[in-house]
C-alpha cells in the first residue's frame, strides 16, 4: 500500500494571495526641504558673496529677522575666513624658523589659490540654495548657534 494520496485535499495549502495593486495617487514622502529656498536671492547673495568678502558676513549679522540659514551660513563665511587667516599666519610663523621652515616655504604659494577657490565654490553652492558645511568650522557653528521657533 502506498501512503499519501491525489489531488488538493492530500496537499500543502497554497501560500496566500499578495494583496492586489493599490489604486490611486502614490503615498506622500516627506521631504525636507531647505530653509534656503525660503530667503530672498539678495540675501542668498549677499551671504554668499560673504565668503569671498568677509565685511558682507557682518552686513548679514545685522538683519534682525534674519532666518538661520543666514545666520549659519554668515558665521560659517566669518569662521572660514578667520581660519584662513590664522592658517596663513600660521604657515608663515613655521616658514620663519630657521631648520623647520624649509618644509612650509613651498606649501605657502598654494595658499592663495586654495582660499579663492574654496571661498567662490561656497558661495556658487549657498547662492543655490545648498546648504554648505566647511570644515570644523559647521561643527563649531552648530553647537552654539540654536533655532528659534
Amino acid at each position: 500500500m502506498i501512503n499519501g494520496g491525489v489531488g488538493p485535499s492530500y496537499s500543502a495549502p497554497p501560500p496566500p494571495q499578495p494583496p492586489p495593486p493599490r489604486q490611486g495617487p502614490p503615498p506622500k514622502v516627506t521631504v525636507m526641504t531647505s530653509s534656503a529656498l525660503s530667503v530672498r536671492t539678495e540675501t542668498r547673495a549677499l551671504v554668499a558673496l560673504s565668503y569671498p568678502f568677509w565685511p558682507l558676513a557682518l552686513i548679514a549679522l545685522l538683519d534682525s529677522k534674519g532666518s538661520i540659514f543666514v545666520r549659519r551660513q554668515a558665521w560659517q563665511a566669518l569662521g572660514f575666513n578667520l581660519g584662513m587667516y590664522g592658517f596663513s599666519a600660521l604657515l608663515g610663523a613655521i616658514a620663519s624658523l630657521p631648520l623647520i621652515g624649509f618644509g612650509a616655504w613651498p606649501l605657502i604659494p598654494f595658499l592663495a589659490p586654495v582660499w579663492i577657490v574654496a571661498s567662490v565654490v561656497y558661495a556658487f553652492k549657498v547662492f543655490q540654495g545648498d546648504d554648505v558645511n566647511v570644515p570644523i568650522v559647521s561643527d563649531w557653528v552648530d553647537s552654539r548657534l540654536t533655532p528659534q521657533v
